[in-house]
């Protein structure tokens, strides 16, 4: 008997998009524990019917209540008609097509992709699947100047990370730099345009890239335009830069202006609905990666501008500039953001967020975690995941060690705090997208949320965590030397709900990488029978030891440890 389940699917982003070459992925969703079996049957929209191909779609996994599974079909033409086909053990089945659950074909309809508009993937630049990132917040990192940075790129270079993201350096009479005053002028307590060109120069001789940020959603009110409408008022010629609610333009006791966040007096919005202010910051944005070399930006409160601004900034730059990484700030889920015609990433806090409860937090389990894993993945597509900046921390966030510390179940909190970061660490080098470190975060740097995580860097061996440092420079390299963890694709394996222990494979084309963690402060035994490899040895890459199929792999995850197993 055909039965009624709930689907989800639109044929558009990121639900169905290019993959390739003539390449079109698809996304369903179906409800979980039914244990389903999908397959979708397309054909060219103009083919008559009854000439549709089917294809057997791949479970993915589980993400709560519901399902993902996924297939990529071939078009010579771009254009695709189709719909899909579920059907349970007891013989049960539905039809969905864009009219909805249906018992037979014809009236569930057909989805109907269009035209493949980008005959290829969405691009983003080429240099972005092996990327480590790290952040450093300048004031506080050496001597707060550029020459500072520029003097610890061997460092950088000894960690392995191959880009940095530098918070705001344009002049501002604030120490974080959100409140620009000359988007034109390096803030002099950093140092000058040549300074920057040095270290972009030094840092690109190392093989490292530098992105800066960018602050287009509000000024500062020391900027040349809002200190005209302070004097002038109605009669500024930049009025229209900003969103003035009053006249006379007052500061004091509440801002007759818009600003950012809440009457941040000092932070007035700007508009970029007008041409002229829309002009000026594009201008600002093409001069210094002219100017100084800059491979990227990251585009500050990214959410509140207006989205065709950053279409045709993205636009423009990479008319110009192709192989610029664009980078939103958006602190929550951003799907519609990057869909290829805005940014190439942005900074996942929707990933942060899981990371936080499961391994600093102790708040979920396994199955919870890797739960979220699969919904926040099925979020973007696939290009967006690849240039995603994973993060543990930024200088907006409590540090995670703290957090760590802070935190946890009933055990020594303090005792198993390290053990706990090094495995949000062991994950965030493992899992897709770019890794970012936050400055400090590698030598166990610790501190609230601002001003506490902004703190200055520890230079002093004496007071870093070494065996951290270690720990990074062991996973970065790994994920230097393996394409598998740079490229490959996601695939949950198996989740220990009660012993807090959790696998998932790393895929790419037939090569595998198995990543195991265990959660808990308790030993764990596993059979890897289940990873159903071909080969008779397995190698752990953490230690290079050996693992010989003699018709039972055990192996021993110690507590709070984990493995590579490729």
């Amino acid at each position: 008997m055909p039965t009624r389940w709930f689907f989800h699917h639109t044929a558009e982003d990121p639900f169905a998009f290019p993959d390739g070459k003539g390449a079109l992925k698809l996304r369903l969703f179906v409800p979980a524990g039914l244990q389903l079996c999908c397959t979708v049957i397309h054909s060219d929209r103009y083919d008559s019917p009854g000439s549709e191909q089917p294809l057997l779609m791949e479970r993915i996994g589980s993400a709560g209540a519901y399902e993902l599974h996924e297939a990529v079909i071939q078009t010579a033409t771009g254009r695709c008609r189709y719909v899909f086909h579920a059907s349970d053990p007891a013989g049960n089945y539905a039809w969905y097509g864009e009219r909805g659950v249906a018992g037979n074909r014809e009236h569930a309809g057909a989805f109907q992709y269009a035209y493949m508009h980008r005959p290829e993937a969405l691009a983003v630049p080429s240099w972005t699947s092996g990327t480590i990132v790290y952040q450093i917040y300048p004031s506080s990192y050496n001597q707060g100047t550029l020459q500072g940075i520029t003097d610890k790129i061997p460092y950088l270079r000894e960690l392995g990370v191959t880009a940095v993201y530098m918070t705001p350096i344009f002049e501002s009479p604030s120490e974080h730099k959100y409140n620009t005053s000359d988007y034109y002028r390096i803030d002099p307590a950093f140092g000058t345009a040549e300074d920057l060109k040095k270290l972009v120069e030094e840092a690109h001789r190392h093989g490292i890239k530098v992105l800066l940020d960018a602050v287009f959603n509000h000024a500062g009110d020391t900027f040349f335009a809002f200190r005209d409408v302070l004097e002038k008022g109605e009669q500024s010629r930049y009025k229209d830069w900003f969103f003035i609610r009053s006249y006379p333009v007052s500061q004091l006791p509440t801002p007759t202006y818009e600003t950012f966040a809440k009457a941040e007096a000092h932070m007035p919005k700007l508009n970029m609905d007008n041409p002229e202010t829309a002009d000026y910051m594009l201008a600002v944005a093409k001069h210094w990666v002219r100017e100084a070399g800059i491979d990227g930006w990251r585009l500050d409160v990214a959410n509140e501008v207006n989205p065709q601004f950053w279409t045709r900034l993205r636009r423009e730059l990479k008319a110009e500039f192709p192989e610029l990484l664009l980078i939103g700030e958006i602190m929550h889920a951003s799907g519609s953001w990057l869909r290829g015609d805005q940014f190439d990433g942005g900074m996942n806090y929707v990933l942060r967020e899981a990371v936080l409860e499961f391994f600093a937090l102790q708040s979920a389990g396994p199955v919870r975690f890797m739960e979220q894993l699969l919904h926040i993945e099925a979020l973007y597509n696939d290009q967006a995941n690849s240039a995603m900046f994973q993060l543990l921390g930024s200088h907006d966030t409590e540090r995670f060690l703290t957090a760590c510390k802070e935190n946890g179940r009933g055990w020594d909190r303090q005792g198993t705090a390290l053990a706990r970061m090094r495995l949000a660490v062991f994950f965030q080098m493992t899992y897709i997208g770019i890794p970012m470190i936050y400055y400090g975060d590698e030598v166990g740097m610790e501190g609230a949320t601002d001003p506490h995580c902004r703190k200055p860097m520890l230079w002093q061996e004496q007071e870093q965590s070494r065996e951290l440092f270690d720990w990074y420079k062991t996973l970065i390299a790994l994920r230097k030397q393996h394409a598998i963890l740079q490229k490959g694709a996601f695939r949950p394996w198996f989740t220990d709900e009660v012993r807090g222990v959790l696998g998932f494979v790393r895929r790419l084309e037939q090569d595998k990488i198995a990543v195991l963690i265990n959660n808990s402060p308790n030993a764990y035994q596993l059979e890897l029978n289940s990873i159903r490899s071909d080969k008779n040895v397995l190698t752990e890459l953490l230690s290079g030891l050996t693992i010989r199929n003699t018709g039972k792999m055990l192996v021993e995850l110690e507590p709070f440890g984990c493995m590579l197993l490729y």
